[in-house]
């Protein structure tokens, strides 16, 4: 096929098959190509021991339009592959559970609702927490200055507690940065689209499914449809560009834009050498990352938690998902460990024992897990701190674009942390400025 007919674009996870449907759906002929067996990039379903999991544990939000849209254009059933609770954080604390969910109300009242009928904080917590949310909302969620959460939350008077509470799980949930280096003005961003934003806005879809059955792989099959080509298992190491197109790793096939959709640092080894891109060489090497660990943990068939998703702090765990809830495999756990710590280079083994420890600390489990397995995400998402100068989508090479959640568009309200949402909105913007080429 001509190379004015066809696009590349390299990598299949949710920013890559979020610019290929884009395209395709504008008309496009899209070649994506995926260096992994799975498409879905750090988002993924994985096979461990015979057992179908996720490489980690992700949850959409209600203001998640964008992927929520892309997932019903390709033919995802939202009310079988989502379980929506409403907004809802639950703790369990050395010092007590903290409990908070969204009623019944229309917006803005379900959060006001919510933040008053918060339990396991006091009443000049409430009031502290409703005097910081609504002061940013009054500001238009813009702050004069980034800077980072730690000093915000301090500045507007949280206390301790209410920072233990509330906002350390919502912080690393959202952004994977502690607070003491996570951009405050992005988690506005996040506060503003979900506590405060639509009724449902602020709901948590948890997925039933795995995370390439979720998008990436009903996209895939989408595409086919319609005549567009996505290849596994085909690394991309290199790309140029002569006189009939783009070219792929010196193969004969040419194509009239390339969209790369990989990670930051694959996206360094790919770029052309030029000096034209040195300032984007510049604000890749910039970027610093942080980890995610996934402990699976599997119990009798009759151990469940109260709910399908509960926080713990105070130690190791963060996040605990019971997927007999949700993935109708009884009795397993997934805990979640975010950002960096000293966890981070304990051996698997070690991991899983001090993780079982807390779970017994906290939901009294009577006997050991039948069987464990560790996914260490090292450079799950990038350091998402203040005024960070994150790379635009356009390239300065024509016909060169980038796709990641690590990217910005134009827009500065929509500038989003390392999330799904994040990465599709991408994806979508890329595919914009290539239908802008002449092709």
């Amino acid at each position: 096929m001509p190379a004015e007919q066809r696009i590349a674009i390299i990598g299949g996870g949710y920013a890559g098959m979020a610019a290929a449907v884009t395209l395709a759906a504008g008309g496009r002929r899209v070649c994506v190509f995926e260096g992994a067996k799975m498409l879905g990039g750090r988002a993924r379903g994985v096979e461990l021991d015979g057992r179908r999991l996720d490489n980690g544990q992700h949850i959409l939000i209600g203001a998640y339009r964008t992927l929520l849209g892309l997932m019903q254009q390709v033919g995802v059933d939202e009310a079988q592959a989502l379980l929506r609770l409403p907004l809802t954080l639950q703790q369990r604390t050395p010092h007590g559970d903290f409990r908070m969910v969204a009623p019944e109300w229309p917006a803005p009242l379900h959060s006001l609702g919510a933040l008053l009928g918060a339990q396991g904080i006091g009443w000049g917590d409430k009031f502290s927490l409703m005097k910081l949310v609504l002061g940013a909302q009054l500001a238009g969620f813009r702050l004069g200055r980034d800077m980072p959460v730690l000093d915000w939350l301090q500045q507007g008077g949280q206390s301790p507690q209410l920072i233990e509470r509330f906002w350390q799980p919502l912080v690393v949930a959202a952004l994977n940065t502690p607070l003491e280096t996570a951009s405050a003005q992005i988690l506005l961003n996040v506060l503003r689209d979900s506590l405060m934003g639509g009724r449902h806005d602020g709901d948590l879809l948890i997925p039933r499914v795995d995370f390439t059955e979720l998008f990436p792989q009903p996209a895939a099959d989408w595409l086919a449809d319609r005549g567009s080509e996505v290849r596994t298992s085909s690394l991309v190491r290199s790309i140029a560009r002569d006189e009939a197109g783009w070219q792929l790793d010196a193969g004969d096939e040419r194509f009239a834009a390339v969209v790369l959709a990989v990670s930051p640092q694959r996206v360094a080894d790919l770029l052309p050498e030029t000096a034209a891109l040195d300032t984007l060489r510049g604000q890749l090497a910039a970027l610093h990352y942080q980890p995610i660990q996934t402990v699976y943990l599997q119990y009798e068939p009759d151990v469940r938690l109260e709910t399908p998703m509960i926080g713990v702090a105070g130690g190791l765990c963060q996040w605990v998902f019971d997927r007999g809830q949700i993935h109708g495999s009884p009795g397993l756990f997934a805990v979640v460990l975010s950002a960096r710590g000293d966890y981070s280079d304990w051996d698997a083994v070690k991991l899983a024992q001090r993780v079982h420890e807390e779970l017994v600390q906290h939901f009294g489990l009577r006997k050991p897990p039948q069987w464990s397995r560790v996914i260490h995400e090292k450079r799950a998402t990038f350091a998402c701190t203040p005024d960070l100068p994150r790379p635009g989508n356009a390239t300065a090479l024509p016909g060169l674009w980038l796709a990641g959640d690590y990217t910005v568009g134009e827009q500065p309200d929509s500038v989003y942390p390392a999330t799904l949402e994040g990465a599709v909105r991408s994806g979508c913007a890329a595919a914009a400025g290539v239908v802008g080429l002449a092709i």
